[in-house]
């Protein structure tokens, strides 16, 4: 299926799929998700659920937005999330889904950098949003009339190139970025997770997407919104992960596949058994950046083959990776073989190219004459940005990724991330995977912190899961590392904590992580484990 020949928009998407399938389940959820609003869940068919949209696309379109007009959702995952959307993007009109955990001052600032002129929210929404400062933008209850649209459009019948959607980037080393995504950014990241093939291949029988991914993320907006709609497929939105009542849903949803972050798995392995775990459909779980051990009892003992990938916002399906043809049992961090339309260069610091097996920054374009094809159209009001992150006509992704002689493809670390120790680059993630194979570790962050000698150290939070949070555990678990890492890879600094910072996404929030760390050294509150580091250069 050729979905940009076939689609301008993803509500073009929708209406055909509306069209051909009207009986074909859109959206639905299980009374097992126990979703506080639908206790007993949902179905609605693409027919009844197309004459909504159009309902309210009428409503949207006498108000006057059209091609040019921006309106932000705070609607979490909801139906009337899906509404709205297809309903101003019918009219070539752009959204901006908000996060509803956002605190007052987070909210303002996205919504100031959006320059959106209406919030539609959900009523128990309405209260924390009012703690906001919303400046022009106008805040209506989903359900309420459509205030009339401030401002000129360039039309209502949207094209390929309009501003779909601006997401928010994680701004995990500053404030977020606002990414401008057109609806071609969509389809072509629906036709890249169509493509994947292997294990991820289509069945060309109905298709269940069960994803608890929010839709202010490109992964469940473009990969399993408009990836069902392509097709008459089911989503299945969840609210968020609920580990006590996971296998449940998905066992009663009927998915077939299940869309889920790195640490998911993790936490599955901790429950007990559940008859609900080997009732599931499910062909494959999409879950980038899981623990290679995790990942190979979470496949035996679930029965539920993991695909690992890679793509930014930025990059969508113009420029991604993916696991899914290759066999099981792939070595830890690969992220799979380049998608064929995309181009790609590995770089050391210096700008050359790093040699085969080494890691390096990621360069990424599309194939053909239009390197940006198929990219995020820009950051808005950013331009220096953009034209920063294209230096040399590559997107510099920031991501230190490794080729092999075969051609797959393995993730190192972000940049920013990285642990430049006396010279040797010193991936967190490694050595967050060795704690987290700890048995009296629960959950850990590392970082960089400067150091005065070897440049910077390796900072280590930790969450107990038992024990005494005093400096000979600390030093416990840096002899503990000792016997996977090497002695410059071992934790430096040890800091006991209750909690970490996440993202909006979920995903550990790594700038603030950063600078409670240099916070924590300067008070001298985490344990300075330099010395005994030093120790372990010889250890055995």
């Amino acid at each position: 299926m050729d979905i940009l020949a076939r689609f301008t928009s993803p509500f073009d998407a929708f209406a055909t799929s509306a069209a051909r399938v009207p009986n074909a389940t859109f959206l639905a959820a299980p009374a097992s998700a126990a979703l506080p609003y639908a206790p007993d869940g949902f179905a609605h068919e693409y027919g009844d659920f197309a004459q909504q949209v159009a309902a309210l696309s009428t409503a949207y379109a006498e108000a006057g937005y059209g091609r040019g007009a921006r309106v932000a959702l705070m609607l979490g995952n909801r139906p009337i999330f899906f509404a709205h959307w297809l309903a101003l993007n019918a009219l070539g009109a752009a959204i901006v889904p908000l996060n509803p955990d956002l605190r007052p001052d987070e909210l303002s600032f996205q919504l100031d950098l959006a320059r959106a002129g209406l919030l539609v929210a959900a009523e128990d929404y309405v209260a924390r949003i009012r703690l906001a400062e919303l400046g022009a933008c106008r805040l209506v209850v989903a359900g309420a009339p459509i205030p009339a649209h401030h401002g000129e459009i360039l039309g209502q019948t949207p094209q390929q190139s309009d501003e779909c959607a601006l997401l928010f980037t994680s701004g995990s080393t500053g404030k977020p970025k606002g990414c401008l995504l057109s609806n071609r950014y969509f389809l072509q990241v629906a036709a890249w997770f169509h493509g994947q093939g292997g294990i991820a291949a289509m069945s060309g029988g109905p298709e269940i997407n069960l994803t608890p991914l929010p839709m202010f993320h490109m992964n469940a907006l473009g990969c399993s919104a408009v990836g069902m709609m392509v097709i008459g497929g089911t989503v299945v939105p969840l609210d968020r992960f609920h580990a006590s009542s996971w296998w449940q849903s998905v066992a009663d949803s009927g998915a077939t596949m299940v869309h889920c972050l790195g640490v998911i798995p993790a936490i599955l392995l901790r429950l007990p058994p559940h008859e609900a775990e080997q009732r599931h459909v499910a062909r494959f779980a999409f879950a980038p950046s899981v623990d290679a051990l995790h990942r190979a009892t979470f496949e035996q003992r679930f029965r539920l083959p993991i695909v690992d990938a890679w793509a930014m916002t930025e990059t969508g399906g113009a420029a991604a990776t993916t696991t899914a043809r290759e066999p099981a049992g792939f070595a830890p961090r690969c992220i799979g073989r380049p998608d064929e339309g995309m181009q790609f260069r590995i770089v050391d610091d210096a700008g050359q190219e790093a040699p085969l097996g080494q890691p390096g920054e990621l360069l990424v374009r599309a194939a053909g004459p239009e390197p940006r094809a198929g990219f995020f159209s820009g950051y808005l009001d950013d331009d220096a940005a953009t034209e920063a992150a294209w230096e040399g006509g590559w997107f510099h992704t920031g991501d230190y990724v490794r080729a092999e002689p075969d051609g797959l493809m393995y993730f190192f670390d972000r940049k920013k991330s990285i642990v430049r120790r006396s010279g040797e680059n010193i991936a967190v993630l490694e050595v967050e995977s060795v704690l987290h194979r700890l048995p009296d570790i629960e959950a850990t962050a590392v970082t960089p912190v400067a150091d005065e000698l070897r440049g910077e150290e390796v900072f280590a939070f930790v969450i107990l899961a038992e024990g005494t949070p005093d400096a000979a555990h600390a030093e416990q678990i840096m002899s503990a590392c000792a016997e996977s890492l090497a002695y410059h890879k071992l934790p430096g600094y040890v800091a006991f904590v209750s909690e970490l910072p996440l993202s909006a996404t979920r995903k550990l929030a790594r700038g603030e992580i950063k600078s409670l760390a240099a916070e924590a050294v300067k008070l001298g509150v985490a344990y300075d484990l330099r010395k005994e580091k030093a120790s372990k250069r010889f250890f055995f």
